[in-house]
């Protein structure tokens, strides 16, 4: 993980440093190319010695529709000229880190066990930017494991109030 980490980083501060005046175009185009290079049947394909970076791109670029920006296209094609489809979602999530610190913002996941409704997740996360001190991108992920209350991870900080943990706290507690 380290590796693919090490390798993105460069790849992640170029774009940040080539799309200042439009982090967020960059952000949404770079999300959408990260989710299909996350696919494992475009990596086996990539990885094919019979295919051509220019198969890959035009599949690639293809799935991301007609829309993809110049600069966008450019990216792809170099990622993709240096074997890197791969690392395209650890390129993502950098590049989406540099532009929170810039803007002294944190991604926020929260994990509850029932779907939150808009009005209650707008009091969610005033209180939890309240909480950590900084503006909060939230997003939802619905985990019926937690059987009740939420989880919330932001960066390396977690906040969880679940019932699970509730129960493993006295879990320990009475085995100790």
């Amino acid at each position: 993980m380290a590796e693919l980490a090490t390798i993105a980083r460069p790849y992640a501060e170029a774009l940040f440093k080539a799309a200042a005046s439009d982090l967020d175009g960059a952000a949404g185009w770079l999300d959408s190319l990260a989710a299909i290079a996350g696919n494992p049947q475009l990596l086996q394909f990539a990885e094919d010695p019979k295919v051509t970076a220019a198969q890959v791109f035009d599949v690639v670029a293809g799935v991301a529709g007609p829309s993809l920006p110049a600069q966008a296209q450019n990216f792809l094609r170099t990622v993709i000229d240096n074997g890197r489809l791969a690392a395209l979602p650890e390129m993502a999530a950098q590049f989406r880190a540099l532009v929170n610190a810039r803007r002294g913002t944190s991604d926020a996941v929260i994990q509850s066990a029932f779907p939150i409704d808009a009005a209650a997740l707008a009091d969610v996360v005033a209180s939890l930017e309240k909480r950590f001190g900084r503006k909060l991108h939230a997003k939802v992920e619905v985990d019926p494991s937690l059987i009740g209350g939420i989880r919330v991870v932001v960066g390396d900080e977690v906040l969880d109030t679940s019932v699970r943990a509730r129960l493993e706290q006295m879990k320990v507690a009475l085995t100790a």
